[in-house]
C-alpha cells in the first residue's frame, strides 16, 4: 500500500543534504511551514539555498534558521521589512548572499520550472540594475527580459489536509507558494493540521496532486488557526 506518511518531522526532513536548494512556502506567517523550519533547525544541515518570499520574520521560523548559520544564499523579493532584523544584521556582516528577484518574476520561475518550461521574457526589471548582464528582447515594441526556471532540491510546504497519497488541501492565504514550489522541486515534504483517508478529499479541492509530493506529516492544528485567522 502506497503510503508518503513520515511518523514526525524530524524523520521527513532527514535526508535534506549540506548545500541543498530548500524553497520553503509561505507569505510572511501565512503558509510558512514553521515545525518543518524547525526541524531542519535540528537536522543541522548547512551551506543551504534557501528560496522564499521573504527573509524571515522576528527570531522564529525561516529567521532562526538564518541566525543559526545554516543559510549561505537565500533568493526572495522581500528581504527587508521591520522585524527582519536578523537577515539585516548578517547581510550588511557580509554573511549571507542575496539573490533580489521581484515577487511576479519570483512565482513566474518557480512555476516555469515545474512546468517544464526553459524560460520566459517579462518587462519587470527591464531598465533597472537587476537586468544589468542580462539577455533582453523587442517585442511588439516593448523590450522584455528573460529569465530562467528556478528549481530547487527539496520544496517545504504548508498545507490544511493531506492524504497518505500525498494529495493536499491549502487553506485561504496559505496556499499561495505552495502549490507551485511542490512542483519545482526534486523533493516535497508537506506538513499538515491533518491526515485524512483516501477519498475523504473532494478530487475539485485538491490543489497539490499527491504525484508532487514525497512526505507528508502531520502536526496538529496549528496555534494561530484556531483564532480564526486566514493564516
Amino acid at each position: 500500500m502506497i503510503s508518503k506518511l513520515s511518523a514526525d518531522t524530524e524523520t521527513a526532513v532527514a535526508g535534506i543534504r549540506d548545500g541543498d536548494t530548500v524553497m520553503i512556502s509561505g507569505f510572511g506567517r501565512a503558509g510558512q511551514p514553521v515545525e518543518l523550519i524547525d526541524a531542519l533547525l535540528a537536522h543541522g544541515a548547512t551551506d543551504l539555498t534557501v528560496v522564499n518570499n521573504n527573509a524571515g520574520n522576528g527570531d522564529t521560523g525561516l529567521a532562526a534558521l538564518l541566525d543559526a548559520g545554516r543559510v549561505r544564499r537565500i533568493v526572495c523579493s522581500f528581504p527587508r521589512q521591520s522585524d527582519s532584523w536578523v537577515f539585516d544584521r548578517l547581510y550588511r556582516a557580509g554573511e549571507i548572499e542575496l539573490e533580489l528577484v521581484p515577487q511576479g518574476n519570483l512565482a513566474e520561475r518557480i512555476r516555469a520550472a515545474g512546468a517544464g518550461i526553459g524560460g520566459f521574457y517579462t518587462p519587470t526589471g527591464v531598465g533597472t540594475l537587476l537586468a544589468e548582464g542580462r539577455e533582453t528582447r523587442v517585442i511588439d515594441g516593448h523590450e522584455y527580459l528573460f529569465e530562467t526556471p528556478l528549481a530547487a532540491d527539496v520544496a517545504l510546504v504548508s498545507a490544511l489536509r493531506g492524504d497518505r497519497l500525498g494529495n493536499l488541501v491549502y487553506r485561504k492565504t496559505s496556499r499561495n507558494f505552495g502549490p507551485i514550489m511542490a512542483a519545482a522541486a526534486t523533493t516535497t515534504i508537506a506538513q499538515v493540521d491533518e491526515i485524512v483517508d483516501v477519498g475523504a478529499l473532494d478530487p475539485e479541492t485538491v490543489v497539490t496532486p499527491g504525484i508532487f509530493v514525497d512526505h507528508v506529516v502531520a502536526v496538529g492544528t496549528r496555534e494561530w488557526l484556531r483564532d480564526g485567522s486566514a493564516a
